[in-house]
């Protein structure tokens, strides 16, 4: 081999990393590993550089077997020598390319020293954990994420990508800070979750559920149980709010805000509740930390470690304004290198590229004569008089904007009808030739309404159609009925269709089973849309997902889908709602927004493959 192979250690991932010289896959023999690019600090002509370079990935534990038992030829690189020595407990030495990854901030090189210490202390954790009572073996990433939030003082953010085990990891640091009882405050949907994965992977800790149920014992939390060593509390955010004062007089070791971003507003009952919670550590956890603005960073920050990113005012004068109002790449590189030491976020990606791929199709759909008549006729009745000011213009556009949205969806729901359901509307339509796909096939199909009269019309009219029980998977259910629904999902003994609430079914599920999303309608915020599909596309997914997206061109949802697209050219920069930007137009602004468009609406007759 005429280039020799390089061996990095990747700290945030605790993964090595093969590659050659000249950038191309090694050509030697390794264990099985996921091809990858990673971005390295290299030297060039005098200086060090961040390049791509392409290789292999190798797990950490699975590669330190690798390279213990190698035979190495004149043709290895110095690299694989110093690992090696190192694995044997020598005193390596380091050429740069062992230790070239960034750091978190993606602008320093992590030291020899370093390096070295993270391998071993992450080897160390990897053996302390299981002797602790964890009986699941984490992955690397994982491995490295319980390394990260055990190096945090006293609260961090964890915000990797859903589906890449935050739960997991949270258990991991529980683990660790055994000396107290724990707390996990979460949503309604979520409390079974937590307590099923803590009993799965850690049954030594005991759980205790303070959810404000009717059923008795702690379990329902209807009779306290007091916390003790080696117990995790899981409660609600209503239930903190409800009684602040059956969480406030323990001493907590970790206090764990799942969905953090539920609780993103300081003003609120629930975010004073929780910032009043004594504990050793507070841990944000949340797929979205800026969900809708970069304020929503700064109340997580402040709710973990306050002060780390200074007085919201500053934190405004610094970073939100050149941010979102100059679009300021130096403020966002600030803030990027600043929140690095509070803040793990890593994407499916960067340490999962195993994870199968996922594909967005965006299907744009042709309106009926019926619903052209109807949004014409709302756009008339709503302008006519004009919207008003202040307080009841803001009412009456959001009132128009659900009105539109409601026709887009179906003529029924906008009319409060049950049927007929057939030749209605465009979408509704379309959606049922690719259903009549999907069964054919038997793959599992997820369904998102925002609208819980839609999802009901869906339901229905699928479990008729195909003659099957197709569930509603919506808020105003219980914890036992949504828990039986995933289940049954999951299992394949139902159906494989599933209809859910894009709020109430958009986090803390697993549907793995599903590897077709559909958005029947579109919500303003990217974000949210994105945790819905990732019920799907997540850890345990062993195969492709493809996440359709449904418009009715020539509508309101153009606007959505192109906002949407702005927003995620933000580059994860905050911005403001969606319909925040319609309420700042007036009348003949907004109402040139909305109305239908004849060319975009020609758009609509192609069949999005």
């Amino acid at each position: 081999m005429t280039n020799p192979t390089e061996l990095t250690y990747i700290p945030r991932r605790a993964s090595w990393f093969l590659w050659t010289q000249d950038f191309e896959t090694p050509e030697i023999e390794t264990p099985d590993g996921a091809d990858a690019t990673v971005t390295l600090a290299l030297p060039d002509e005098g200086e060090i550089w961040p390049w791509e370079v392409p290789g292999q990935e190798i797990g950490l534990r699975q590669g330190w077997d690798w390279l213990e038992n190698r035979a190495f030829d004149d043709s290895d690189g110095l690299s694989l020598q110093s690992w090696t020595e190192l694995a044997q407990g020598g005193q390596p030495v380091f050429p740069v390319s062992a230790h070239c990854g960034l750091a978190l901030d993606g602008e320093h090189i992590y030291t020899a020293d370093a390096t070295t210490a993270h391998v071993r202390d992450v080897l160390a954790l990897a053996k302390q954990l299981p002797d602790l009572g964890l009986q699941t073996r984490l992955r690397d990433y994982q491995l490295a994420g319980v390394r990260w939030l055990q190096d945090r003082d006293d609260g961090a953010v964890l915000a990797d990508d859903m589906g890449l085990g935050k739960t997991l990891q949270t258990i991991g640091l529980m683990e660790l800070k055994d000396k107290r009882p724990h707390l996990v405050v979460c949503p309604t949907s979520v409390s079974r979750n937590w307590e099923n994965e803590i009993r799965r992977h850690s049954p030594n800790l005991e759980v205790i559920t303070e959810t404000g149920s009717s059923r008795t014992g702690p379990r329902g939390g209807a009779r306290r149980k007091k916390p003790k060593r080696g117990s995790v509390t899981i409660a609600t955010y209503a239930r903190l709010r409800r009684n602040p004062e059956r969480f406030a007089d323990v001493n907590w070791g970790v206090v764990a805000f799942d969905e953090a971003q539920q609780i993103k507003n300081p003003r609120t009952l629930a975010y004073r509740t929780a910032a009043t919670l004594p504990a050793d550590f507070r841990l944000a956890i949340t797929g979205t930390p800026v969900e809708n603005e970069l304020n929503d960073l700064w109340a997580l920050a402040d709710l973990v470690r306050p002060g780390f990113l200074g007085t919201r005012r500053r934190f405004k004068e610094r970073y939100v304004f050149p941010i979102q109002q100059r679009n300021s790449a130096p403020a966002a590189d600030r803030l990027a290198a600043h929140s690095s030491e509070l803040m793990l976020r890593r994407t499916k990606a960067e340490v999962a590229p195993d994870l199968p791929p996922r594909q967005v199709v965006d299907i744009p759909c042709s309106i009926t004569d019926e619903q052209r008549r109807l949004y014409n006729s709302a756009l008339v009745n709503a302008f006519e008089g004009g919207l008003g000011m202040g307080i009841s213009r803001r009412a009456n556009v959001l009132s128009l904007l659900t009105k539109l949205k409601q026709i887009c969806n179906h003529p029924a729901q906008a009319l409060h009808e049950t049927s007929p359901l057939q030749d209605r509307s465009g979408k509704f339509d379309r959606l049922h030739d690719m259903l009549d796909e999907a069964v054919a096939a038997d793959t599992g199909v997820l369904i998102f309404t925002q609208f819980t009269a839609m999802g009901q019309l869906l339901a229905e009219d699928l479990s008729s159609r195909h003659g099957m029980d197709v569930p509603f998977l919506h808020g105003g259910l219980n914890t036992d009925q949504r828990e039986e629904i995933v289940e049954t999902f999951q299992s394949g003994q139902g159906s494989n269709i599933l209809v859910l609430s894009l709020r109430a079914a958009g986090f803390g599920l697993n549907l793995t089973r599903a590897t077709t999303v559909v958005h029947y309608d579109r919500w303003w915020n990217p974000a949210v849309e994105d945790q819905a599909s990732d019920r799907a596309h997540r850890i345990g997914q062993e195969q492709p997902v493809t996440i359709y997206t449904l418009r009715s061109a020539g509508t309101v949802e153009d606007h959505i889908a192109s906002m949407q697209d702005r927003k995620r050219g933000l580059a994860e920069a905050a911005f403001d709602g969606g319909d925040a930007e319609l309420l700042e137009l007036d009348d003949e602004a907004l109402r040139s927004v909305l109305q239908l468009s004849t060319a975009r609406e020609s758009e609509g007759t192609g069949d999005g493959n």
